[in-house]
């Protein structure tokens, strides 16, 4: 496997910590009720065919400031190569800032199966966030 980071690198908070931080590679602030796309600056590629990469929410920010990962858990594909984006919803009582470097959530790696069909010799790209259907 292979991780490219353009600025911040994954790093976990303590040695048996199952997730790995992701950090935010821009600034911007999110409006109450409001969601972003906020980039990382992290691809990676070669998972090979058996495992997946989850963006999770971080507890702290949900718990203090309402701030989550909107789609629960973000997967991430093993053939995905494209940068890892974070969709975060506020749904706090007040605008949240986010600033360049802060931890915005976390990366934890698993092991999956293909039960159905094998996806050996697949091909799929950059396209991200819907781009499969």
């Amino acid at each position: 496997m292979q991780i490219k980071q353009t600025e911040f690198k994954l790093e976990r908070a303590t040695k048996c910590a199952a997730g790995y931080d992701i950090r935010s590679a821009e600034s911007c602030t999110l409006a109450v009720n409001g969601r972003k796309l906020i980039k990382t600056g992290i691809y990676i590629s070669g998972m090979g065919n058996t495992m997946e990469a989850q963006v999770r929410s971080r507890s702290g920010l949900a718990l203090k400031h309402g701030v989550f990962v909107l789609n629960g858990v973000g997967t991430v594909d093993a053939d995905y190569e494209g940068e890892i984006g974070v969709i975060l919803y506020n749904s706090g009582e007040k605008p949240f800032s986010i600033f360049r470097g802060d931890r915005i959530a976390q990366l934890v790696f698993n092991q999956i199966i293909h039960p159905l069909d094998a996806c050996a010799d697949v091909e799929r790209g950059e396209g991200g966030f819907g781009s499969t259907g």
